[in-house]
């Protein structure tokens, strides 16, 4: 598994001029109060822990009395724009409980609790500096899965939602000792999520950069995988990178796969969704086609990086146009071309 780690701390791309266009056109882009730069002048911290006092590697930041009633006014303007659409008249109704700092990681976001004084209720959400590739994994998300994200981009600053579930590792640890009926519908959830990022060319997904939704139904419970870090969005060049199976992290749920399931269901449950893929990339085209070209048109990975993944690929589909592509936005438009026009011709999950 060492040949899956990334090759140095991923690098932070702007945002082009004719990305920023397109995140206007759809809604994405906003006017913020304050940006992330201005989170970083607190004063002090301290180490967040869980109940039984193990270290989260996040930590709590304090800010000087002025600072503090500024950004927290600032968050809760930001946190209406997220969720209502900059509706000011529930600010009246926010408040910030706490603001935590993640030392772990390539974007070191913070995280902000707000709290709804009408009913104790809490949310989350994240400021981040802005990285032109999570922004396209991001919206590569958002129209070829089934999952729908909300976030923000203004200057240099990335506003997200937070995303509700079991962080994977946790559910491998804790909470994968299920009945036989469930554990199947966790193994078929993990091959078509790692169709998704393969499809996608969303890397290094393993357990801690994802989560698993559950949903109780009538027999069992229903299992979703959704990314959380979207930072890894077509830059390293080894294929394996872009498929979940290969790290150590989700071997428990790997096993489930290998217990339950046979070379027919795996089989049927990849050209599932892949037809689901190709459904979603028809319905937006137009959007989808506006996003790659802004993708083809950006830098968001070596030289290097590019000739290594469109051998891979090449090789991988038996498709020598891969060897064409100039950089990671063709790769990304030819794999999913792939799917759209059914020219799939690799092997199926490599169990």
């Amino acid at each position: 598994m060492a040949g899956n780690k990334p090759s140095k701390k991923k690098l932070a791309f702007p945002i082009s001029e004719q990305l920023d266009q397109y995140l206007k056109r759809y809604g994405r882009s906003a006017t913020f109060p304050i940006q992330y730069e201005d989170m970083t002048r607190y004063i002090a911290s301290t180490p967040l822990l869980d109940s039984k006092g193990n270290d989260l590697f996040w930590e709590t930041v304090y800010y000087s009395e002025y600072d503090q009633e500024m950004i927290n006014e600032a968050l809760c303007v930001i946190y209406s724009l997220l969720k209502t659409d900059g509706d000011r008249e529930v600010i009246d109704h926010l408040s910030v409980s706490r603001i935590d700092f993640c030392i772990f990681g390539n974007t070191n976001p913070f995280r902000v609790r707000i709290i709804n004084k009408l009913n104790d209720n809490y949310d989350h959400f994240y400021i981040k500096k802005t990285d032109a590739s999570r922004v396209y994994g991001l919206e590569l998300e958002e129209l070829l899965s089934p999952n729908s994200l909300s976030y923000l981009v203004h200057k240099d600053t990335l506003i997200e939602e937070h995303i509700a579930g079991i962080p994977g590792d946790d559910f491998i640890r804790n909470h994968i000792k299920i009945d036989t009926f469930n554990q199947i519908r966790v193994a078929k959830e993990f091959i078509k999520f790692n169709e998704r990022c393969f499809i996608q060319l969303l890397g290094d997904m393993r357990a801690y950069n994802y989560i698993v939704d559950i949903t109780p139904d009538i027999e069992g419970s229903q299992y979703r995988i959704r990314a959380i870090d979207f930072d890894q969005q077509s830059y390293e060049g080894r294929k394996q990178f872009y498929l979940p199976q290969y790290f150590k992290e989700n071997n428990g749920i790997l096993k489930l796969g290998f217990d339950n399931l046979t070379y027919d269901s795996v089989k049927q449950y990849q050209l599932e969704e892949r037809s689901l893929i190709a459904r979603r990339a028809k319905i937006s085209r137009d959007r989808l086609t506006k996003l790659l070209r802004c993708m083809i048109a950006d830098n968001i990975s070596s030289d290097e990086k590019v000739e290594r993944l469109r051998a891979d690929l090449a090789k991988h589909h038996h498709n020598k146009a891969f060897l064409q592509c100039k950089n990671m936005g063709e790769i990304v438009l030819l794999n999913i071309k792939l799917v759209v026009q059914k020219e799939f011709t690799q092997s199926i999950l490599e169990l």
